[in-house]
């Protein structure tokens, strides 16, 4: 559905703190994104990863194997499309951004999560263990307006009578970049 076709209720684009505090709120509560690199080759090669931080400018930050595909997709192309879907709750968002590779010893201590153990044999000793960070360029979302339950009465309600008046979502553009 195109932007001309939403009413201004369903549209809300969001900006500078309140897009980033979005798609911190967002990424965290799904948690798993599809990872995309190389954007430009077909299929875009993409592989779940668990979010392991979000700071409080919007960056999202991943543990990785500098061994990984990723990694090397990464180094030689860092634009990447990160995909999160909570059908569950009707929450999803798409992030492009730019991917950096850190391979210091004080990153991966800031973000290391007991279960990136499962990965790296030697945990966060392991000479293999990077971060990669992602800073959100554009994003867009989809959100529920008024919460899953009322939304689920809403969509029953629409699929009994025909009538989908007064949509039960909300989507919008999420611009980071200080209204630019």
């Amino acid at each position: 559905m195109s932007q001309n076709n939403l009413s201004e209720d369903n549209y809300k684009d969001l900006f500078n703190d309140e897009a980033r505090a979005k798609i911190k709120e967002m990424a965290k509560d799904i948690g798993t994104c599809m990872f995309c690199t190389e954007l430009s080759v077909r299929p875009i090669p993409t592989r779940p990863m668990g979010v392991a931080d979000i700071d409080d400018d919007g960056n999202l930050w991943f543990i990785s194997s500098k061994k990984s595909n990723k990694n090397f997709e990464i180094s030689h192309d860092d634009e990447v499309q990160l995909i999160f879907a909570k059908n569950s709750d009707a929450h999803f968002l798409s992030v492009f951004g730019k991917a950096v590779i850190y391979k210091d010893k004080s990153h991966i201590e800031e973000i290391w999560t007991p279960m990136a153990k499962a990965w790296f044999e030697e945990g966060k000793e392991d000479p293999d263990v990077t971060v990669i960070k992602v800073e959100p360029k554009d994003a867009y979302y989809w959100d529920t307006k008024y919460g899953k339950m009322v939304s689920m009465i809403k969509i029953a309600y629409g699929a009994i009578t025909g009538n989908m008046d007064g949509d039960t979502g909300v989507e919008g553009r999420l611009n980071v970049n200080n209204g630019l």
